[in-house]
């Protein structure tokens, strides 16, 4: 990936919709209640949107994100959605799901199924982290 994607990732806005944003590298005092009230230690931003970061139509990413909820749902996760926002907006929001208690080998897992680049994981100590996947 180049230097300028990864950049544009760690910049990225991840929104949660229970009202807040995740920033790479930076603590979410509202994640951390809500691992807490969910009795987790960890989570998983992803989306299925624009695999690859090639930009798909609008269709082609609802039914993508549709799916992939239907399988995080199936595997039995809990779950917010969200959506990744670039904030210069030369970038489309793509929907994303928060997943709770969703352990790092298997988002890794997951994102990679869903052809992403990256994704966002959420530790035990509420510090988003931006985790490469090529």
């Amino acid at each position: 990936m180049s230097p300028e994607l990864v950049a544009a990732y760690r910049a990225a806005r991840y929104r949660v919709d229970a009202g807040f944003e995740l920033r790479v590298d930076r603590f979410c005092a509202p994640l951390a209640a809500l691992h807490r009230a969910c009795g987790v230690a960890c989570s998983a931003f992803i989306t299925a949107c624009n695999p690859g970061s090639v930009r798909c139509d609008a269709a082609e990413n609802a039914e993508r994100e549709a799916s992939f909820e239907a399988g995080i749902r199936a595997l039995g996760f809990a779950f917010l959605g969200g959506r990744g926002s670039d904030p210069q907006g030369l970038w489309p929001d793509e929907e994303s799901l928060l997943i709770l208690g969703l352990e790092l080998d298997l988002a890794r897992r997951l994102a990679s199924e869903q052809g992403q680049n990256a994704l966002i994981w959420n530790g035990a100590d509420a510090v988003p982290r931006l985790i490469l996947l090529r």
